[in-house]
């Protein structure tokens, strides 16, 4: 009823009205899609940020747990370390007590030692002097000679008595007075010196005394100079020790507070070291991320332009497949009645744009076919052949029809051809253009 209503103009108005419904449906399909996959890119590429954020943050939270593992280790270790210079300053000090204990019973035993030796010198002399005593005492035998004069002296007084006894009665010869003045006065003489003999016995004993005091208070006094000497340099000696303790804890506290700045310094160098290092690894975790973040954009670049570049394959090999198609098809449609064929060669000088004019609307369907390719294969492929068959051929027929216009409306001149041109490829640009 359409062809025989409105003949091959309203089939023609009809089939392009639905191939620009299709055609403003594929640009809206592609458009979508297109925006679908550049939402698939920017989230896949959101996904790659947030998983390099994810793992950022795993390793940031890794190097916090093994910082705070590394702190915990160091204050244990600073805790040991404090417990065993505790222990050891304890140790130390029950030493320096001990050792000081020790000083002092030395110093005891030293002190005990030289009074034993006072006393033993004490003692020596004693007996040396004893000795000297018991050497300087008369021996038996002048012993026994003064015994026997004393005897002899004995006697002859007796016999000088018995004498003066038997004599008495001539008392008043001079001889008898000459002797009893002389015995009278050999008595005298006799006591006169047996008291001084007595007299000089007694300063004698009194000097032996004095001079045993005297000795002993020197020998006392020598002791007491002797045991202070021996404190002094026992004093001396001590003090000598103590002094040079005391350098040797002022040297060994001018080590540790040399060590301990040291430590500080090395402690301080190591802190500044570690702050270095840490801005260094941030600045490289930083650029590590931008440069990993512009791989990622590099990637998605490259994935964007190897999709076009797929697209364009394949348009260039779907157009090269139906030119190579259309090519026999063209050879029978050329063979037209001899007007015809002036009216091709009049359209080919007419310029290049009118020779590329047919191709356009061409071109416009198989864009049309490969856009709907990815969407429509999982219904086409469930399609009988012949249904495919029927569609192809309608399509290629539609295209030869479009073509024989094109070719007839040349006849009624250039101005006329050159609008239909217009009018019938403008359509086809637009259509392509936004497919």
């Amino acid at each position: 009823m359409i062809i025989d209503a409105s003949g091959e103009s309203g089939l023609t108005q009809l089939l392009m009205s639905e191939v620009m419904k299709l055609q403003k449906k594929v640009q809206d399909l592609t458009a979508r899609l297109g925006s679908k996959d550049d939402l698939v890119k920017e989230l896949r590429v959101k996904d790659s940020l947030l998983r390099q954020h994810r793992e950022r943050v795993q390793r940031l939270k890794e190097a916090c747990e093994a910082g705070g593992r590394e702190l915990q280790r160091c204050k244990d270790e600073n805790y040991d370390l404090a417990l065993r210079l505790a222990r050891q300053s304890e140790e130390r000090g029950a030493a320096l007590m001990r050792n000081r204990d020790l000083q002092l019973e030395i110093d005891g035993l030293k002190h005990s030692l030289m009074k034993a030796e006072d006393e033993c010198s004490v003692e020596r002399r004693h007996t040396l002097k004893l000795k000297h005593a018991m050497e300087q005492r008369p021996s038996h035998e002048l012993l026994w000679e003064l015994q026997q004069e004393k005897a002899l002296l004995q006697a002859r007084v007796q016999e000088l008595q018995a004498s003066v006894q038997e004599g008495k009665p001539d008392q008043s010869s001079p001889y008898v007075q000459v002797l009893e003045e002389d015995w009278q006065q050999a008595q005298r003489d006799l006591q006169e010196q047996t008291a001084t003999i007595f007299s000089l016995r007694k300063d004698l004993r009194q000097a032996e005394a004095t001079r045993a005091r005297c000795m002993e208070e020197k020998e006392m006094f020598e002791l007491q100079c002797l045991a202070l000497r021996k404190d002094s340099k026992m004093y001396k000696d001590r003090i000598e020790a103590i002094l040079q303790q005391m350098e040797e804890v002022a040297i060994e506290r001018d080590q540790a507070i040399m060590t301990r700045e040291e430590l500080h310094a090395q402690h301080a160098r190591s802190l500044q070291d570690k702050d270095a290092l840490r801005k260094q690894v941030r600045e490289l975790s930083e650029t590590a991320d931008e440069l990993q973040l512009q791989l990622f954009q590099r990637e998605g670049q490259l994935l964007a332009a190897e999709g076009r570049l797929r697209w364009q394959q394949l348009d260039t090999s779907v157009l090269s497949s139906d030119l190579e198609d259309g090519s026999p098809r063209n050879s029978q449609e050329l063979s037209l009645p001899q007007d015809l064929e002036e009216d091709a060669q009049l359209s080919d000088k007419g310029g290049p744009a009118i020779r590329e004019s047919p191709e356009q609307p061409f071109v416009a369907l198989q864009k049309e076919r490969l856009s709907l390719t990815p969407k429509d294969a999982g219904l086409s492929g469930g399609e009988p052949p012949e249904k495919e068959k029927g569609r192809r051929r309608l399509k290629e027929s539609f295209e030869n029809y479009r073509r024989k216009r094109a070719l007839r409306k040349m006849q009624h001149g250039a101005r006329q051809g050159e609008v239909d041109w217009e009018n019938t490829t403008g359509s086809d640009n637009t259509d392509t253009e936004g497919s």
